[in-house]
């Protein structure tokens, strides 16, 4: 079990003042939080990521099971979106709710009950399956089951890795959930499939179930301090979301930069559902044409998750979100150009789009663990979340609309050209460029 420095114990209650910097003796480092930092903090940080990254892969593995099923028994396009829309909505809903959790109880503790109560939902579904009481409702059910947990263990764990991290070190941390995540999402639901197929849907559930487990256990094994704001205690739950607010609104240019990766992700949401339908009727690909796109998405998404924790990303982390967008914006306008006969070129410049999208969450996160005190960090983290989670299936609507009026291809360039606009005058504001300075 990794060891905690000084008065960093795991079960230990710090309140506001303790978020600050305190008189320390110079040979003491400090996380990003302004706690003192564990002696074995990387191990600490280890034993975290190992659990989450097993649950992250079974977790995608489960989910593509239950699209496959729902594809093989209903080859219903409109189930599917329901099955997204029921993914995406709780969490940007009740992201924020998670968030002022997060600032009024042990995170450590959320994290875990937000783990067993998905593993025990994943349990319970395999059960009945294997008891033949297999339907789309129980389906439904353990998807939204999946995002209530995440929307409250989303807030809690980035609300924590500032306790947990020395600030030089922050982006790498940020960006390593995305990493993983990009990893489980190209190999995952292949070994999904495998499982399904081969051992049967249960198995897959019970996977996920032990996947949970094992994401307890790691966090578990974690010594993680514990900062509560005393100023919600007796506040109603609207006082405290807005308190959250007001307090990012503290820091001129922080409000202003969430509103631009939102509207980012506004733009750029509707790009993965019409990928397959470029793919089949611009480029007249058939199914394992629209895979190796996907995998190509992947693919760059790691690329560029592992190359902005070997860079760090500099010291303009709101430049860098803006240069994302232009580089995103661009590929995308040029995508839409193509002949039909360039498929190819399509892929590389997929790749190449996936890896400027990889820089924008981390340096988001990272900003604002930077600028918001850690007793009031779950709720900040909980507002962006939520401003994510909705920006998406806005997007996707909007942009299905769009692009069933214009065709696909003429999207491509309209949506590219946006995103390109906005890059180019996110980093304008003086208010924005400031976020940048020491």
């Amino acid at each position: 079990m990794p060891d905690a420095n000084h008065n960093a114990s795991p079960d230990s209650t710090c309140h506001a003042a303790s978020s600050t910097p305190h008189s320390a003796p110079a040979a003491e480092r400090l996380s990003a939080a302004g706690l003192p930092l564990q002696k074995r903090w990387l191990s600490i940080i280890a034993v975290i990521w190992a659990g989450q990254a097993v649950s992250m892969i079974t977790s995608y593995a489960a989910g593509y099971a239950v699209v496959w099923y729902v594809t093989e028994t209903t080859e219903s396009a409109l189930m599917l979106s329901i099955m997204t829309a029921c993914v995406m909505l709780p969490i940007g809903l009740i992201s924020p709710f998670g968030g002022l959790v997060a600032d009024r109880h042990n995170r450590k503790l959320i994290m875990i009950v937000a783990d067993g109560a998905v593993g025990l939902v994943s349990l319970a579904a395999a059960l009945l399956i294997m008891a033949g009481e297999v339907s789309l409702p129980l389906l439904l059910s353990i998807c939204l089951a999946r995002a209530v947990g995440q929307a409250f263990h989303g807030p809690a764990m980035m609300a924590t890795m500032p306790m947990l991290v020395p600030d030089e070190h922050l982006l790498r941390i940020n960006t390593l959930d995305q990493l993983l995540n990009s990893v489980a999402s190209i190999g995952a639901p292949a070994f999904g499939i495998l499982l399904y197929t081969t051992l049967g849907f249960p198995s897959v559930m019970l996977l996920d179930f032990a996947g949970a487990c094992a994401a307890i256990l790691g966090l578990a094994l974690a010594k993680v301090p514990t900062v509560v704001d005393p100023a919600v205690e007796g506040q109603r739950a609207l006082a405290n979301l807005l308190d959250g607010w007001r307090e990012i609104g503290k820091t001129r240019g922080l409000g202003l930069l969430m509103a631009v990766v939102t509207l980012a992700m506004v733009i750029f949401g509707p790009l993965s559902a019409v990928f397959p339908p470029i793919t089949y009727s611009h480029f007249g690909g058939d199914g394992y044409m629209a895979s190796i796109a996907e995998a190509a998405f992947g693919i760059g998404m790691v690329v560029g998750s592992a190359a902005l924790m070997a860079w760090g990303g500099g010291k303009r982390l709101a430049a860098l979100i803006a240069v994302a967008c232009v580089v995103t914006g661009a590929v995308t306008a040029i995508i839409g150009l193509l002949p039909p006969s360039a498929f190819p070129v399509f892929v590389g410049l997929v790749a190449t789009m996936a890896v400027a999208c990889a820089w924008y969450n981390g340096p988001i996160m990272t900003l604002i663990q930077r600028h918001v005190p850690d007793e009031k960090m779950g709720r900040a983290m909980g507002l962006l979340t939520a401003m994510m989670g909705i920006a998406t299936p806005v997007g996707v609507v909007l942009g299905g609309i769009l692009a069933e009026a214009v065709g696909i291809a003429p999207f491509f360039v309209m949506d590219g050209l946006a995103c390109l606009a906005l890059g180019l005058v996110a980093y304008l504001p003086p208010s924005i460029r400031k976020l940048d300075r020491p």
